[in-house]
């Protein structure tokens, strides 16, 4: 419940952000003093872990039906990457994992919990490898949620989304 809760606020912060011209909202962006060595944060190391059955269970928010897919698959998608920050560090994700800003993860509406995806910045042409263990966003104009080293990496801290091409990691 408390899950729902949060994800519940954040589609409303999103909604809310979505009104101005980049950046962050409120106390959702990076806490005062962010670690010096955000550029050189790992990529996640994808690997074969068991899915969850839980976070990949079908599920309705604001009205939408999300079916998540049932096994790692080939999956590509382009659209817009927002990042969420300190308001949800150290919160649960779907997973029932700490969120970490400062990991390579990410949260995807029907991508399987856990699963590895490959994001690219179409602006940049920068990438990121992120480990998908939460679900979101939930925003018609977003197809994910990366983290804020994610994010960082890509360049779109100061912008607070940017274009991507995601592709799921098959192992």
């Amino acid at each position: 419940m408390k899950r729902l809760a949060t994800v519940l606020l954040f589609a409303a912060l999103a909604a809310c952000s979505s009104t101005k011209k980049g950046g962050y909202y409120k106390d959702h962006g990076p806490e005062r003093n962010p670690p010096s060595n955000l550029d050189r944060v790992q990529d996640a190391k994808p690997r074969a872990e068991p899915l969850n059955n839980a976070a990949n269970r079908p599920y309705t928010v604001f009205g939408k039906k999300y079916l998540p897919l049932s096994k790692v698959q080939p999956y590509t998608q382009r659209g817009v990457a927002s990042w969420y920050g300190k308001r949800f560090h150290g919160q649960k994700t779907s997973s029932g994992e700490t969120y970490d800003m400062y990991a390579m993860t990410a949260a995807h509406p029907t991508l399987p919990i856990p699963s590895y995806a490959r994001v690219k910045s179409v602006k940049t042409g920068k990438e990121v490898i992120v480990r998908i263990n939460d679900r979101g966003p939930f925003h018609s104009g977003r197809v994910i949620d990366l983290s804020y080293a994610a994010a960082y990496r890509l360049g779109f801290i100061g912008s607070g989304s940017g274009e991507v091409q995601i592709e799921a990691i098959v192992r």
